[in-house]
Order: C-alpha cells, then structure tokens, then sequence
C-alpha cells in the first residue's frame, strides 16, 4: 500500500527530514515511564522515535487511510490508535494515574481550537510539545504591547509556561508549507491563575476584552463591568487589552466572578 496523499481539508503536511525529527524528538525526551498521547501521526515520523522510548503511546488520526497505513507497521502494534477528531476527543479516557505527555504536528487550520481545547483539559498534561505555524508559536510568546499579543497569549499563559524552540523551515515537509514553523514547549503551571470555577468568566473577559482591538475596556467590556468595576481592579478602563498583562486580566475575571458568580 502506498502512503495516503496529503489532504488539504486536513491541513496536512507530512515531516520527513530526519535531523528535525530527531530533534523533536530529542526535545521531548521519552522515557520508560512516560505515556504520550500524538495529536495527528501522519506517516508516523514522530510516532516511531517515540514509541521506541516512551512506555505507552495513544494516537490520534482523523483521516481512515493514514490509520490504515499505521496499523499496517509491525512497529505500530504496541500503540493505541483512535480514528477521532482531536478537537472532539476526551483525553480523559485514556488517562489514568500518570499525566499524559503531548505531542503534536497540529494542523495549521485548526491550531488555536485545538490549544484552546488543551487548555480544557489541562490538568492531565505533565507536557506539551507541539509544531505550529510560526506565527502561532510568536502569537503564544509574545508580551504585553507586541502586535502578536492577543486572546490566545493570554489564554494560554494562565495555564502554561511557553517555550518556543526551534523553527522548522518548509522544506522539512511534504508539501512544502508557504510558511515556517516552530516547535513549542507548554509546561502547565502548578497552581493555574483562574480557577476552574473563574473559567468561563475569564473566557468571557478576554473575548470581550480582544473582540475589537483597538477599543477601550471600559467600552469593550461594558456587557460585563462597569468603568467604575474595572477602577476597581487597579486598571484604567481607558487602556486597551493588548497594554494589560495576564495578572491585569486574572483581576478583572475577579471582579467579574464577584459580581456574577
């Protein structure tokens, strides 16, 4: 059987450049003891290296044919394979007592849904390392002020330390994206900066917050809080979202669970 094509509709673009791989996978370091869990395997370029060193590993490959393809390998038989949707897929029913660790070549059209659904179940993950467009991985680093910063930065910095590691060149691929990539490292943070039960409130906040930039909070955020609330809070509701930094934005969730619960 000759290996799938690559389809657009999936966003696929498969690695075959051995030195990022090793790279990759070097990056992650597996051990005897780790359970990772792959986000799109592909042709299994990652998947192989890890299942060499890693004590369990769970995929997970929406399209049929490249899961055909994978359970074909005699070197695939120790994995798990699960034909889903990542953005759909419970990470919760395959852990167990150990964190899982993640990895990933996410798909470029669906990368932000699919880190915002990570962000859900972030109390599972010990690790995430994922490859993503460039501009993602900057939009994920970038820092109050930044033309990068934005919802996503902030979403994300509430529950994880971010590294970004390397960048990865089109030619790594097959196609051959128009864009580079890079290679991310999301470690969550012991204790996050909202509270599962300040969760939705901080959705809220930031997608109000960053729905139109360029607004003042206090016109951004008046469905929620008031000026006067968000004086409260120590910040000008004539400053903008992308001057406010994440702690500015955990206050204003504050005050909004206050008032609503």
């Amino acid at each position: 059987m000759t290996d799938p094509s690559p389809r657009k509709r999936f966003g696929q673009n498969f690695l075959h450049d051995a030195g990022i791989i090793q790279r990759i996978v070097d990056s992650m370091a597996p051990t005897a003891g780790d359970h990772f869990l792959e986000i799109g395997p592909g042709r299994g370029a990652i998947t192989q290296p890890l299942l060499e060193c890693a004590g369990a590993l769970d995929v997970v490959e929406i399209d049929n044919d490249l899961a055909d393809k994978l359970e074909q390998q005699p070197w695939f038989q120790p994995a798990t394979l699960h034909r889903a949707d990542a953005l759909q897929f419970d990470f919760g029913r395959i852990a167990a007592s150990a964190k899982l660790r993640l990895a990933g070549n996410l798909p470029y059209n669906i990368s932000t849904p699919l880190l915002f659904h990570f962000i859900a179940h972030i109390d599972l993950f010990e690790d995430m390392h994922v490859m993503l467009q460039k501009e993602v991985v900057q939009r994920m680093i970038a820092t109050p002020g930044n033309k990068n910063y934005g919802r996503l930065t902030v979403a994300l910095a509430a529950h994880c330390n971010i590294e970004s590691l390397f960048v990865i060149k089109p030619g790594a691929f097959t196609p051959a994206p128009k864009v580079d990539s890079a290679f991310a490292r999301l470690v969550p943070l012991e204790q996050p900066l909202v509270s599962k039960a300040q969760q939705v409130n901080f959705d809220n906040v930031l997608r109000h917050a960053f729905g139109q930039r360029r607004k003042q909070l206090g016109n951004a955020l008046a469905p929620l809080l008031s000026s006067a609330e968000i004086k409260a809070t120590d910040i000008d509701p004539r400053q903008r979202a992308e001057t406010l930094d994440v702690a500015d934005f955990v206050r204003l969730t504050a005050q909004l669970h206050a008032k609503v619960g």
